[in-house]
């Protein structure tokens, strides 16, 4: 018996009602304990390890310093703020700025920030359409494949630091120097945790580094020397565009691309810090917060960007649970552009290398390698594949899309070989056919080399127990085989077929025997013709 306590409400829905606050809080980390000192001394060792990421990739897209640094401040805050996952960190990337480049050589900053507008508004709309559940169709020697190009990337990308202004690669005193204080760097992030976790390891050695380069007067390149970063707060900038036709259609192929990469990038960061945490993000309200960022960043003078799973791990191997961690070196980053440039600009640039080079051997799936004589050569070629095409193209979105493609298709062929059928006949005279695996384009031509409709008796029954019928190419296949037995005067019984697949078959009340009790309600992948 219910206790009512008026207007409709009684201690059940209540207790629901509450069950549901809880939820809610828990996703905004509003009832979990958060370690305060972890998660600002991690953010501020973020936002030191964003200002040469976010310059590199300003510089890489043909834009200023200050548009990559704006993007990065824009990206984390937001994000940090409504994404679907705390402790990730968003930023200009790499990604984001190969697909921009040409836009912005050939048609300046203004349409690149209009593009920018246009590609978070297509991630908005993707979270409200629950599309960040198709990550889950990710196998995952893509995603060891991802990983490790992505390493690969990472660690390419600070070879740079081991060159002079010409492109000529260091010799001498110049490279011994910085070849010392990258691998103290790496070191000290190394060793330091496993003597104490009371402060980040990676602010400890740039720190330390820095320390050593004033005091002993080192000559070794600088934040400063890459770029200044000296700014103000972003400016509010519409961008100055013709409003007309042929303009949306100039960037609407780059906003789609970018979407599409920034989407997939940062749907695959959140899989891979969920696997470290061993928690769970939310991938449709990860879609739209990093739709309003590109949105908002753009309307900020920012190139845009996405996930970042470097500095994701950072924060992650700092110990950093919550969103604290990424609002700090958010704010940081907008606090040092505008306040703390002079001294941020005296940071090594050999501190930041040896750290990123940790992070790329962090990101690197050592286990892929392990697991390379125990996994199918399907899986080996497909995470091969995607590595190499990261590699090469940078292009993640491509690779990710390569790989899933090859899956795929690799799974079609495989299912397509499982298709059998066992014959026998009754005492009666009838032929059964019993059916064994899925049914559908890729086992359609070996289906119908199952029956011999010239040599079989006058009546045959077909059973689907064993079996599903998967899409339109083996309904038609059904509709093929029934009709050629018809043709030639004889009798076809099918037995166990989905609702959806009797209604989608010619003639489906001469031929089908339905078993109320058996017969499955699966559904095909079309429902109407």
């Amino acid at each position: 018996m219910r206790a009512h306590l008026g207007d409709g409400y009684n201690v059940f829905t209540i207790k629901a009602n509450f069950e549901r606050m809880k939820q809610y809080f828990k996703l905004f980390d509003l009832s979990q304990k958060v370690d305060y000192k972890t998660e600002v001394l991690s953010g501020v060792t973020v936002a030191m390890a964003l200002i040469p990421e976010a310059v590199a990739f300003a510089f890489m897209a043909g834009l200023s310093p200050l548009t990559g640094l704006y993007a990065a401040f824009v990206m984390g805050l937001v994000t940090a703020i409504l994404g679907g996952r705390p402790g990730m960190i968003s930023g200009a990337t790499g990604a984001i700025a190969v697909v921009i480049v040409a836009l912005a050589q050939k048609y300046g900053v203004e349409y690149v920030l209009a593009a920018v507008i246009l590609s978070g508004l297509i991630q908005v709309l993707a979270g409200f359409l629950k599309l960040g559940k198709f990550m889950r169709l990710v196998p995952h020697p893509v995603i060891f494949g991802f990983v490790n190009g992505l390493a690969f990337i990472i660690f390419s990308s600070q070879l740079k630091q081991f060159q002079d202004d010409s492109g000529n690669w260091l010799t001498g005193e110049p490279l011994y120097i910085l070849l010392a204080l990258v691998l103290f760097t790496m070191l000290i992030v190394w060793g330091l945790p496993k003597l104490t976790k009371a402060v980040p390891s990676s602010l400890v050695a740039i720190l330390v580094i820095f320390g050593i380069v004033v005091y002993f007067g080192i000559d070794t390149r600088t934040v400063g020397d890459v770029a200044s970063i000296k700014g103000g707060f972003p400016p509010f900038h519409i961008p100055n565009i013709p409003l007309k036709w042929e303009t949306l259609m100039i960037i609407l192929p780059y906003s789609a691309i970018m979407a599409a990469v920034g989407l997939i990038e940062s749907l695959l960061t959140l899989n891979i810090i969920d696997e470290i945490t061993e928690t769970r993000g939310r991938g449709n309200k990860e879609a739209v917060a990093q739709g309003t960022a590109n949105i908002l960043s753009g309307l900020f003078s920012g190139m845009g960007g996405c996930a970042m799973l470097g500095q994701s791990l950072i924060n992650i191997s700092n110990g950093a649970r919550a969103r604290l961690s990424g609002i700090v070196a958010a704010v940081m980053l907008l606090v040092f552009i505008m306040f703390g440039s002079s001294y941020i600009e005296l940071v090594p640039m050999a501190a930041l290398t040896g750290l990123m080079i940790m992070v790329a051997i962090g990101t690197f799936e050592w286990a892929s390698l392990k697991m390379l004589n125990k996994m199918p050569k399907s899986d080996i070629l497909v995470m091969v594949l995607v590595t190499l095409v990261t590699i090469i193209l940078h292009n993640l979105a491509l690779a990710v899309i390569v790989g899933v493609i090859i899956a795929a298709l690799v799974f079609a062929w495989d299912n397509a070989k499982r298709i059998r059928a066992r014959k026998s006949i009754d005492a009666e005279g009838v032929k059964h056919y019993e059916i064994y695996g899925p049914l559908f384009f890729g086992s359609v031509a070996a289906f119908n080399e199952k029956f011999d409709v010239m040599n079989d008796p006058e009546e045959i029954i077909i059973d689907f127990q064993e079996s599903r019928v998967v899409d339109m190419s083996a309904i038609e296949a059904l509709n093929k085989i029934t009709e050629r037995y018809m043709k030639v005067g004889k009798k076809v019984h099918l037995k166990h077929l989905s609702p959806d697949c009797r209604r989608l078959l010619k003639n489906a009340d001469k031929i089908i025997d339905v078993n109320v009790i058996e017969d499955p309600n699966y559904k095909l992948v079309v429902d109407k013709v």
